[in-house]
């Protein structure tokens, strides 16, 4: 924890909401650690990451409608640009977990990777206030907001807009599997557009598996079109 702080350049006062925000799930009650997890701190943590990016984008696009503004902040606040962040703080060589999943490689698991920032964000709010959290928000966040002049699409929405453009149905979406635990399912979407085939995609919620399916069939039919 010595070496994130000197990472973040920032010291906690309340040490234990650092911890709590590095506890998986999976080694909370364990022996040597019966403190909480980062599951509430994770809560906490989406909200003010909503909000302070929220600002930077109206403060960034002044004269940009609610349509693209929130395709970007949807974009800068998904569990894959989080995971990002992670990785640039080495938040996984931190992290408390049970000896299988830390066996099992789960320190690189986007997901966790993602939760714990999150989660991190939670505790510096709550340790510092919204100056300290807005303050680090900004410098992890600043890099991503400016990769994209235009603001992202979907790949829900191009795939539709392909179909469309070509006079056909909407995409059709149904789910096909699901596996893991209760708590952390993986979901297996298929999408098919009429006359061109489908394809599968998996995510641990259906929303993320849609992207995902479309994702796979967008880019096939836009090589096979040779159009976009």
């Amino acid at each position: 924890m010595t070496a994130l702080s000197a990472r973040l350049g920032y010291g906690f006062k309340q040490p234990e909401l650092l911890s709590e925000a590095l506890t998986h799930p999976s080694a909370a009650g364990q022996a040597g650690n019966t403190g909480p997890n980062y599951e509430r701190l994770e809560f906490l943590g989406d909200r003010v990451l909503g909000l302070v990016v929220a600002d930077m984008l109206l403060r960034r696009f002044p004269d940009e409608a609610e349509g693209p503004l929130a395709q970007r902040l949807a974009e800068l606040v998904r569990r894959e640009t989080l995971a990002r962040v992670a990785e640039e703080l080495d938040l996984g060589a931190a992290l408390h977990l049970a000896k299988g999943e830390d066996a099992a490689g789960e320190r690189a698991n986007p997901a966790i990777l993602s939760d714990a920032c999150e989660a991190l964000i939670g505790a510096l709010y709550l340790d510092g206030g919204l100056v300290v959290a807005r303050g680090l928000i900004e410098t992890w966040m600043t890099p991503y907001l400016e990769e994209a002049v235009s603001p992202p699409q979907d790949a829900k929405t191009a795939l539709q807009e392909w179909a469309q453009g070509r006079g056909l149905p909407l995409p059709d979406y149904r789910e096909t599997g699901r596996s893991g635990p209760d708590h952390q399912p993986l979901f297996t979407i298929e999408v098919t557009v009429r006359g061109h085939g489908g394809e599968s995609g998996r995510g641990r919620s259906k929303r993320l598996a849609e992207q995902a399916a479309a994702e796979i069939l967008l880019a096939r039919l836009r090589t096979e079109t040779d159009q976009p």
